[in-house]
């Protein structure tokens, strides 16, 4: 029998390999309820495409590709852990400096 966290790996398409220098999801970009970038670690941002990108790089860490139709996004890789679920991140803002 699978448990939760097998379950949920099974809806990501690929887990790419993250790199030692990898970063990590900090917070959310979010137009209208939906997200449209992430803030990493670095305090960079960046689009959810060029997440994706990275991520398939292993350039961001903790994180699974999935896809809704033609668009692919990221997923946390279910650790079970629930405070760094992408979900449950802060929305941020580009303009706003943390």
């Amino acid at each position: 029998m699978m448990d939760g966290q097998e379950l949920a790996k099974q809806t990501l398409d690929q887990i790419p390999q993250a790199n030692a220098n990898a970063k990590r999801i900090v917070g959310l970009v979010k137009e209208g309820g939906r997200i449209t970038g992430y803030q990493l670690s670095d305090e960079t941002f960046v689009s959810k495409p060029e997440a994706v990108s990275m991520a398939k790089q292993g350039q961001i860490a903790g994180v699974g590709i999935a896809h809704r139709g033609d668009t692919e996004y990221l997923k946390s890789i279910p650790d079970g852990t629930e405070n760094n679920n992408l979900g449950n991140l802060p929305s941020v803002s580009p303009e706003q400096k943390m």
